[in-house]
């Protein structure tokens, strides 16, 4: 058991500005270190455009590309290098678990990913120059894997499968795309459909009116449905799953097994998070151990996140700090079981 940790980082202003205070902290970071060291031994799958990613992103969110301009002055790199690490376009994808729980005014996830992947960022971020506001935890730093933005409508993603992939978004910058851009769940189902994607992942999505949906997405099509529950298969593209499937129906039917949980809150965080009620878990060598579990409400713009399990959640009065009131926490800790590195705690062998 180790104890780690979330920086909570609130920013208020334009994205090259916030591209720039990302980069400086990442100037002297392990997380900066682990990601440049990683290919000096491993050369990418995939192939960086500058032009092309420009031309994507000006497409979908013009102000996300001046966020990684920020990053590339204060960092001093190449634009190769942060679209490579941190842009999110056409890059590979990794094996992950997740589950989510999708109830009738909030959302509850718990994130299963491999720890040298995780980089401890919890932002607050309100941008000045077009976008919506955002909390949530970041992936890639300039991702979210789940969070709540301004209009009420909350995400979080799950893997399915990375084989045969296309020419498009991975998972972590999606979710950011869909919270900077959409306000509610018509909206982003719309995006989904339009936005290209790189690898098949599932959307959970929930607005303030109380409509979810979950969208099965990939480079060969997106469907929308609607389950309250959500782990790493596809119930409709079922072409597109992977062949061992066994944890991750038994973690549906864990969540299933409480059904009261869909109206509440509490209970439904007990589910999830608790270490002995099936759903979290601790395969983190097999890139799916759970390392935070999160919750937001829409209507209430209030958002609860907690690293590792059996805790109680930290909240966030997201309305209040959009009214310009910070919150005073300035890092959240917790325990995870498992002695692998982390990404910004430890340096990483390759």
């Amino acid at each position: 058991m180790r104890e780690i940790y979330s920086d909570v980082i609130q920013f208020r202003g334009s994205h090259y500005d916030f591209g720039f205070l990302q980069g400086e902290r990442l100037r002297d970071s392990l997380t900066l270190h682990n990601r440049r060291t990683k290919w000096r031994t491993m050369k990418p799958r995939f192939k960086i455009d500058i032009r092309e990613a420009k031309d994507i992103f000006c497409r979908f969110a013009p102000q996300l590309w001046d966020e990684l301009n920020g990053m590339r002055d204060a960092l001093d790199l190449p634009m190769e290098e942060i679209l490579r690490d941190f842009g999110g376009y056409r890059t590979e994808t990794v094996r992950a678990g997740c589950s989510v729980l999708t109830g009738s005014d909030f959302i509850v996830r718990n994130y299963d990913f491999h720890p040298n992947t995780y980089e401890g960022l919890y932002t607050v971020f309100q941008p000045d120059d077009g976008g919506n506001a955002i909390i949530g935890p970041a992936q890639r730093i300039t991702g979210r894997m789940d969070g709540l933005n301004e209009k009420g409508l909350a995400m979080g993603y799950n893997f399915t499968n990375r084989k045969r992939p296309g020419d498009g978004f991975v998972c972590w910058m999606v979710g950011r795309l869909i919270l900077e851009t959409c306000a509610d769940v018509e909206e982003a189902v719309r995006f989904l459909q339009d936005l290209p994607h790189r690898g098949s992942f599932s959307y959970n999505l929930l607005d303030k009116t109380g409509k979810r949906a979950l969208v099965e997405a990939g480079p060969r099509g997106v469907i929308v449905r609607e389950s309250p529950y959500c782990t790493n298969h596809f119930e409709q593209q079922t072409e597109e799953n992977r062949r061992y499937l066994k944890d991750s129906i038994e973690r549906m039917d864990a969540m299933k097994e409480l059904p009261e949980a869909l109206s509440d809150a509490h209970r439904a965080w007990r589910l999830l998070n608790d270490t002995d009620k099936g759903v979290f878990a601790d395969n983190y060598r097999s890139w799916a151990g759970t390392i935070h579990t999160s919750a937001y409400f829409p209507e209430t713009l209030t958002a609860w996140f907690a690293l590792g399990g059996d805790t109680d959640p930290v909240e966030f009065n997201f309305g209040r700090w959009l009214r310009g009131e910070d919150t005073e926490r300035r890092t959240i800790t917790g325990h995870v079981d498992t002695d692998i590195g982390f990404a910004y705690m430890d340096k990483l062998r390759n």
